[in-house]
């Protein structure tokens, strides 16, 4: 028998999705700790789940098992971290100076739980309060599989708001070197984007470098110039231009990783928005252009809203793309769905005057797993499309 604190289900359930929201539960005779780990149990006695439990937060469940005989112990922690390292090991993605998720949350069966390696630095994310309550745990289990690695961990603000728990800055890390398919990306481990690069786009980067050679390329919202340096330097693309709103962290980054690669790049601080609006009007056209905005939502009653600012972003890139160019469109919006991404595409070519000729449907490469029964894991969602 375990001897975890119990809760219990307002009403019978057999629990597929690790997220119970906390008006599922019924309020415990007795006050548990934000995080701490529980038996959720149905009305009728029979055991439901084990996971963290936090009556502040609005799941109130994270259910990190179904299986009664499962101990939610330090052993149980190394299992699965050794589950998710292995399978990026597999997909031989553990190379010198990479850039890598080895834990995706629940894609890894690990909720509200994140980490990136970087070289040798070990970024942790925390969602929540259960999992920090567990972070020496899981610096310990991580540090047996990487020992010489450095470790940096932290939660957002919003997070630790949300779940209750206090998470003090640590003294982030020198920045590293990474290498992506040989293109090479200095990293800032603790700055504005705290894990300091998003590895999520690595398959599309290449894909695109494949359509650029001799080509005109602009990469709006462009961060720390993903995909501006794969279009110049794996692709050969005649002329590169990256936009982005951030001039103190992610424009002197990007410039730095342009140098780094030799690449001959223009980077201009602006609002995209307007950025594209300027190009409209001197109808300047690229051969291809990439739309690769920061999470619109994380607000389901904000959807529309999202959405809407999809379309207009949309809306205006097209008429910037030239006949019979390449428009790559991404959300990284988790509550947008696929299907809704698709009609905001949809509706910016016919309001443009456009078409929209889709030839690949794409997301996060492999270290970014989601499971079946948890569609929000797969985020991020990117359409490829031939302007016409």
């Amino acid at each position: 028998m375990s001897d975890c604190p119990t809760v219990q289900l307002s009403k019978n359930l057999r629990i597929h999705h690790p997220w119970v929201f906390g008006r599922l539960l019924d309020k415990p005779n007795e006050r548990i700790p934000p995080g701490t780990i529980v038996d959720a149990m149905n009305p009728d006695g029979t055991f439901a789940g084990r996971g963290f439990y936090n009556a502040r937060a609005r799941i109130g469940l994270r259910v990190l098992t179904t299986d009664q005989s499962e101990v939610v112990d330090a052993a149980f922690f190394a299992a699965r971290l050794g589950q998710a390292v292995a399978w990026r090991r597999e997909q031989g993605l553990l190379q010198p100076r990479c850039g890598v998720r080895l834990v995706h949350a629940e894609g890894d069966g690990l909720s509200g739980l994140v980490v990136d390696l970087f070289d040798d630095v070990l970024a942790i994310q925390f969602f929540s309060a259960g999992m920090f309550r567990q972070r020496e745990v899981i610096k310990a289990a991580l540090l047996e599989l990487f020992p010489a690695a450095r470790v940096y961990w932290f939660a957002e603000k919003r997070v630790q708001k949300q779940e209750s728990f206090d998470c003090w800055e640590m003294e982030a890390p020198s920045s590293v070197v990474i290498e992506e398919h040989g293109v090479k990306f200095q990293v800032a481990v603790g700055s504005k984007h705290k894990t300091g690069f998003f590895a999520d786009q690595r398959d599309n980067r290449r894909l695109l470098s494949e359509l650029c050679a001799g080509k005109s390329v602009a990469d709006l919202c462009c961060h720390s110039g993903g995909f501006a340096l794969f279009a110049k330097v794996k692709g050969q693309a005649s002329k590169v231009v990256g936009v982005d709103l951030d001039a103190e962290e992610a424009l002197p980054t990007a410039r730095a990783n342009a140098a780094l690669n030799g690449a001959d790049i223009e980077f201009l601080a602006a609002d995209v928005m307007d950025w594209l609006r300027d190009a409209a009007k001197s109808k300047t056209t690229y051969d291809v252009v990439i739309l690769d905005p920061a999470k619109q939502t994380r607000s389901a009653d904000k959807v529309d809203e999202a959405l809407n600012d999809y379309y207009h972003m949309n809306r205006l890139a097209m008429p910037v793309v030239a006949r019979g160019g390449i428009l790559l469109s991404c959300s990284c919006s988790g509550l947008i769905t696929e299907e809704q991404f698709l009609g905001v595409i949809k509706q910016a070519a016919r309001d443009s005057g456009r078409q929209a000729q889709v030839f690949r449907l794409s997301g996060a490469g492999t270290d970014h797993p989601f499971m079946a029964h948890v569609p929000e894991g797969r985020y991020l969602k990117a359409v490829w499309c031939r302007i016409t």
